[in-house]
């Protein structure tokens, strides 16, 4: 889920090994909830929150493979909407459903997955032999994606990128076209990591929503990290970033109650 936190973060020796592609192999391994309000009080006894993504209750969510686990708003709300937005942490630790499996059969490699999160897209498409990479600000993410046989670097997208104007095709899933607060910077980053002719296969939210946020990871407990900048969009926001960005639509479909663009770079 996590991509870029406008931090730098460290690379690791065998990063460094090909500036390319990394090896397919990878590192050596190692009921409903009512979620009440923060008060004024409620963290007065708790350590100082930690880095979004990186020492926040995500990183205890992915280790257990469930939540739950949301983002909160923070600041004003406009009128109807939810203080806080349910992260899927149990969907994106089980194995790809019948959505993600249409996604990777348009994927042509070599395929970067940003923010892949526990890395079930990356596993998958390797196990079916194409190379893939997925790129995450999160220790515990990088370290779950390598232990079910993925690829995975701990970086930021906005950092360097091994294979920069190589990639075949870039997957933005599961809410990451929110990585950074500006879907355009991102989709115009992107641009310039895919090769000519490469593809961009985004999934946008499912309501037809614009929005630029402050919120945090918080848990059923109100546990939480530090607040960071985000986005929802929907498809149709979603595509005027990517016009904006150089993107050629080429596909746009539903499955599963998710909403799914196919970008293209022109050649």
């Amino acid at each position: 889920m996590s991509g870029a936190l406008g931090t730098d973060t460290a690379v690791e020796p065998h990063e460094r090994s090909d500036p390319a592609f990394p090896p397919q192999t990878g590192a050596p391994l190692p009921g409903r909830l009512i979620v009440p309000p923060p008060s004024a009080d409620r963290f007065a006894t708790s350590t100082a929150p930690g880095e979004p993504w990186t020492d926040d209750p995500y990183t205890q969510a992915l280790r257990a493979g469930r939540g739950p686990l949301y983002l909160r708003r923070l600041g004003p709300r406009a009128h109807g909407e939810a203080e806080l937005i349910p992260l899927e942490v149990e969907r994106w630790c089980a194995a790809p459903d019948a959505a993600d499996t249409d996604v990777l059969g348009r994927c042509a490699g070599p395929v970067l997955d940003v923010g892949c999160g526990p890395g079930r897209l990356v596993a998958a498409l390797s196990s079916r032999g194409v190379t893939a990479l997925g790129v995450d600000v999160s220790p515990a993410a990088v370290a779950r994606t390598r232990h079910h046989g993925g690829t995975a670097l701990r970086r930021s997208v906005f950092d360097r990128l091994p294979g920069e104007g190589r990639w075949g095709t870039v997957l933005l899933m599961d809410g990451n076209v929110g990585i950074g607060g500006d879907p355009s910077a991102l989709l115009a980053r992107l641009h310039d990591v895919v090769r000519p002719g490469g593809r961009l296969l985004a999934e946008a939210a499912d309501d037809d929503v614009d929005q630029r946020l402050t919120v945090r990871v918080e848990d059923a407990h109100g546990h939480h990290g530090r607040p960071f900048p985000w986005a929802r969009v929907g498809a149709t926001a979603l595509l005027r970033a990517a016009d904006t960005a150089g993107w050629v639509l080429t596909g746009r479909w539903r499955a599963d109650s998710r909403s799914f663009v196919e970008l293209h770079r022109a050649t």
